[in-house]
């Protein structure tokens, strides 16, 4: 598997609104991270920012046990609601400098709770940030730029950060994700995003992504090459743990074999899929494509066996029903291959 995902340690949002006494809430337990400016009931401009963390040792597995070569990651926020979108915008993320806790309250919470990090302080109320808004090395800028008409969820390049993470040269305390300075300094502007959190209860958690090419076409089988054919999966069965690494097994062949002299049954010569075929998961009780078919980080291999795919189960969300699909062109038709492969990754332990 050339895709491989880790979810969040923790993750809030911190905003610049105090109440009236002063004081600013903790939102470590809310389903929902928000990025904006808004005006506040005195119609004064006020900030809101997301902080979110992975574990070093789930980088560190991933980067060590699993990626191989060029890789690069990015993070992934799913989009909730939004409003008062301008025609573009742009979202900026740093490495944080320093450490924070994620805390236990909610962002509607009354009273404000203050056992995590704020606008103000990075450890409940005792422990401060150097500056307000959070603590984060410029140098590490990393940003993606939307217009009003496009995909709304956040694929933020985060190759440089997590690299850096991995080499310890500097620390991982997580990213800080805000509008760009134009946008979040406009005091005549509202601008709201609403991402699911880690802590939401739908399928649509933040996540860390690493893409690599792990792809192998080094096969004697013959191509596939006629469209009235019978591709399956060999080795699917219903149930995986979260801990299982399957490589899932290809069985390519045309539904009429040209007929040759030969001692074994033509009807059980394999052969290869294409170099162009994709392999993809589907979320199976929202339609939902969990990993789209990639043309780069997707491609289905083949060696003298047969044509394979490699998924860590691990980086798909334990307690749900997925289904493999299979995209190949044959026959100049570019097809899906939909065999109602469906899987359910159970929690191990």
């Amino acid at each position: 598997m050339a895709v491989y995902r880790i979810f969040p340690e923790k993750d809030t949002t911190i905003w610049s609104e105090p109440n009236i006494s002063g004081i600013y809430g903790n939102a470590g337990l809310d389903e929902i991270l928000e990025l904006g400016v808004y005006k506040d009931i005195n119609l004064d401009s006020r900030k809101q920012r997301a902080l979110i963390q992975f574990r070093s040792n789930e980088i560190n597995s991933a980067l060590t046990n699993k990626v191989t070569g060029l890789w690069s990651g990015s993070l992934h926020l799913y989009l909730a609601t939004a409003s008062e979108l301008p025609q573009d915008y742009v979202i900026h993320g740093y490495a944080i400098s320093s450490s924070w806790t994620n805390g236990t309250g909610k962002r509607d919470d009354l009273p404000l709770n203050t056992t995590g990090a704020t606008w103000l302080n990075r450890k409940a109320q005792s422990t401060p940030w150097n500056s307000l808004g959070g603590d984060y090395i410029s140098g590490s800028f990393t940003f993606v730029s939307k217009s009003l008409n496009s995909n709304h969820d956040l694929d933020l390049d985060v190759t440089s950060i997590v690299h850096q993470h991995y080499s310890e040269s500097i620390d991982n305390n997580g990213i800080l994700l805000k509008l760009a300075p134009e946008f979040e300094n406009d005091t005549t502007s509202s601008v709201n995003l609403k991402y699911f959190g880690a802590n939401t209860n739908s399928i649509f958690p933040p996540y860390l992504e690493f893409k690599w090419d792990d792809s192998s076409y080094s096969s004697t089988l013959t191509e596939l090459s006629t469209d009235i054919a019978t591709v399956s999966i060999k080795n699917h069965k219903e149930k995986y743990a979260d801990s299982d690494s399957v490589r899932f097994r290809l069985s390519a062949r045309p539904k009429y074999p040209t007929r040759s002299f030969t001692t074994s049954s033509i009807y059980l010569t394999e052969y290869k899929l294409p170099a162009s075929s994709y392999w993809g998961i589907k979320d199976e009780n929202s339609g939902e494509m969990i990993i789209d078919f990639d043309t780069t980080y997707t491609k289905i291999s083949a060696d003298n066996t047969s044509s394979y795919f490699n998924v860590y189960m691990d980086s798909l969300q334990p307690e749900r029903f997925y289904r493999l699909l299979v995209k190949t062109t044959l026959n100049n038709s570019t097809i899906v291959i939909d065999n109602k492969n469906i899987f359910k990754v159970t929690r191990n332990g």
